[in-house]
């Protein structure tokens, strides 16, 4: 399964952006979206970015993102598992 995630970009050069959520940085390219500026949101896959999302849908996919978390740490709570592992 692959999954997309929601970042915030940070700065830019020469299409390439710094990106961040969570307290995670990290970089990724800008050559699907190069409208994508400072400040906006995009959804970032396989180290590229692959479309900008307004600020709601960013707050929503973030929201959906932290409910998973919830839920996969109270199973592995419950199961006794190591943290992550269900993630594999």
């Amino acid at each position: 399964m692959c999954l997309a995630v929601p970042m915030r970009i940070v700065s830019i050069d020469h299409g390439v952006a710094t990106i961040e959520a969570d307290g995670l940085t990290q970089r990724a390219g800008l050559m699907l979206v190069p409208e994508a500026a400072v400040g906006d949101f995009v959804l970032v896959h396989a180290g590229f970015a692959i479309t900008v999302l307004d600020a709601e849908e960013a707050a929503e996919r973030e929201k959906l993102f932290a409910e998973l978390r919830e839920a996969e740490a109270e199973a592995e709570a419950e199961d006794g598992d190591e943290p992550g592992a269900g993630l594999a």
